[in-house]
């Protein structure tokens, strides 16, 4: 299967309103033929719980397309709010773009 992998970066705070714009995105990447995508956190400072369900939720889509979703670079806060939600259990999470790109381009 060819690899078709799609970066996203997100930045500020992930709330209801940028969480449905996420959604149209990663709805617009799926029907792209994209199968990975990764989600880069590094300028994002706050999430709340519409934001989360908007992670799972493309989470979701990307499953059902028969693809994968990755999350990398995310702050302590974005660390302790995953861990306190079990949802660091759901998502693989890399340090940053460039442990991405080793561990997932070269085992493809």
């Amino acid at each position: 299967m060819k690899l078709s992998v799609t970066v996203l970066e997100l930045s500020g705070i992930l709330n209801g309103t940028r969480g449905n714009e996420l959604r149209r995105e990663v709805s617009n990447i799926v029907a792209n033929g994209a199968n990975i995508l990764l989600l880069d956190l590094k300028g994002v400072n706050f999430i709340d719980s519409s934001g989360l369900g908007a992670l799972v939720s493309a989470m979701q889509m990307m499953q059902n397309a028969n693809g994968k979703l990755f999350v990398c670079s995310i702050s302590n806060e974005v660390r302790m709010l995953f861990e306190l939600t079990k949802t660091d259990r759901i998502f693989k999470i890399f340090a940053d773009q460039d442990e991405f790109k080793h561990q997932i381009w070269t085992t493809q």
